[in-house]
């Protein structure tokens, strides 16, 4: 069970930017995986590494960061035992010595990690969320409610929508199969809606599969998702959620005021595009109020502490208020919003920290603090379906990669229904309980 050898290689995202492929090496053959890569990135996430030389990708190369696989950690990881996790992760965590994973860079390290875990449970000879179960300590398996990214603005569209994603949760659903047959339907109802009030150019998709019709204000998005909820028959059964990623219209040296009108490149934007927080605060409770919403996510900027924690004050016990930039799967900020019952829901992306043992320490603090917890993906993605396991093996009860449509998000719902069918078998044969998490999603 020793690991042999570690080998990187440059390959492209969903992208089509270079991202890293991980091949672990074992006298049992060899175990890979590949790294996603974020467009809407937190300032405290942990270090992708880019080479920066312009006359390659212009400049977003990750040539270093496979040297660094290569010739750095491969040499340290020889012969260590491929499911002692902890003491690989720890041991690239002090090869690379820094407080956000710079010099080696988080993507050098997240794809070791990764593929260090595929590895042992090949060996052991058991699924890989079962595998993640056992390291996290979590009994609770069970399959997630899955978030469909189906209207895009923000800095993954091109409209003049400032909120980033506009999401269906079909929480009523009786099972994860269903759910993704939900989802699906309505997601193609909305393109029919989208084709009639849009045109034909509007059905365009974006990085996760979401439409991005020209849109300018979230009430039209959200109506949009009713109108097609209610179409496909769906009403009560799925809600909607909202990630506005604020920190993309946020200006904290401006009276820490939110220019929802960011993306008007003309040179005069509306009065009435700047809030203040309290005034954005105004927003998001008047849409509560008026739609059926299961979640806002990064409601306020990536260090607006406070306004993070009136808003949950105010509705947390309604919905979930869920911290992504705020957070960054940064165990140490996790527990200061703990602390400061800041948010109470934590965004879980495995290479925002960089390993998965820290991955698993950022769950189990949102847990015992009674959190929810939604795994993600990326907007640069894979074919790889690491998180569908994950999400799994951690039991949250919930997961998002993006709208039924790409095959790298598709990838990871598809895994999902095989993982699925392998406990549907196993609790026939066994007896051996699992769920569905449905209605009870945010509670992890």
């Amino acid at each position: 069970m020793s690991i042999q050898s570690v080998k990187a290689r440059e390959i492209l995202d969903s992208r089509g930017n270079p991202t890293i492929e991980v091949e672990v090496w074992t006298n049992e053959g060899m175990f890979s995986a590949k790294v996603p890569s974020g467009a809407s990135t937190g300032i405290h996430e942990a270090y992708e590494l880019r080479d920066g030389d312009k006359s390659r990708y212009f400049g977003f190369g990750v040539l270093k960061a496979v040297c660094n696989v290569n010739n750095l950690i491969s040499p340290i990881l020889k012969g260590m035992r491929v499911d002692n996790q902890k003491a690989i992760d720890d041991k690239m965590i002090e090869l690379d010595g820094t407080k956000n994973k710079s010099k080696l860079g988080a993507n050098a390290i997240v794809g070791v990690s990764m593929a260090v875990a595929r590895a042992a449970a090949s060996i052991k000879g058991i699924p890989l969320y079962r595998y993640i179960s056992e390291l996290a300590g979590n009994s609770n398996i069970r399959l997630p409610v899955p978030c469909f990214n189906v209207i895009n603005g923000g800095k993954h569209a091109g409209n003049r929508l400032p909120f980033q994603e506009f999401m269906l949760v079909p929480h009523g659903a009786p099972n994860f199969k269903e759910a993704l047959r939900y989802g699906s339907e309505v997601y193609h109802s909305l393109k029919e809606i989208i084709k009639e009030r849009y045109g034909i150019d509007a059905t365009n998709v974006g990085d996760e599969g979401g439409f991005a019709p020209s849109l300018s204000s979230p009430d039209e998005a959200l109506t949009l998702l009713v109108d097609a909820i209610n179409h496909s028959g769906y009403e009560g059964v799925i809600k909607i959620a909202v990630d506005s990623a604020a920190s993309e219209f946020w200006n904290p040296k401006d009276s820490q005021s939110y220019d929802l009108d960011f993306k008007n490149t003309s040179s005069s934007h509306s009065i009435n595009s700047l809030n203040n927080g309290e005034q954005l605060l105004s927003k998001y409770v008047e849409i509560l109020k008026k739609y059926p919403i299961a979640f806002f996510e990064d409601p306020f900027g990536e260090d607006d502490w406070e306004n993070h924690s009136k808003i949950t004050a105010e509705i947390g016990m309604k919905i979930q208020i869920i911290g992504d930039d705020l957070l960054c799967t940064n165990p140490e900020r996790i527990k200061k919003a703990i602390a400061e019952k800041t948010v109470n829901s934590l965004l879980l992306k495995i290479n925002q920290i960089g390993t998965l043992t820290e991955t698993i320490e950022a769950a189990k603090l949102a847990k015992d603090a009674g959190w929810g917890c939604l795994v993600s993906h990326r907007s640069g993605e894979t074919d790889d379906h690491f998180i569908a396991d994950l999400v799994v093996g951690l039991g949250t009860g919930e997961i998002k990669s993006g709208a039924p449509c790409r095959f790298e998000r598709l990838a990871k719902y598809n895994r999902l229904m095989k993982i699925e069918e392998e406990l549907e078998k196993a609790h026939r044969a066994n007896g051996n309980l699992f769920e569905f998490a449905g209605d009870d999603f945010y509670h992890f």
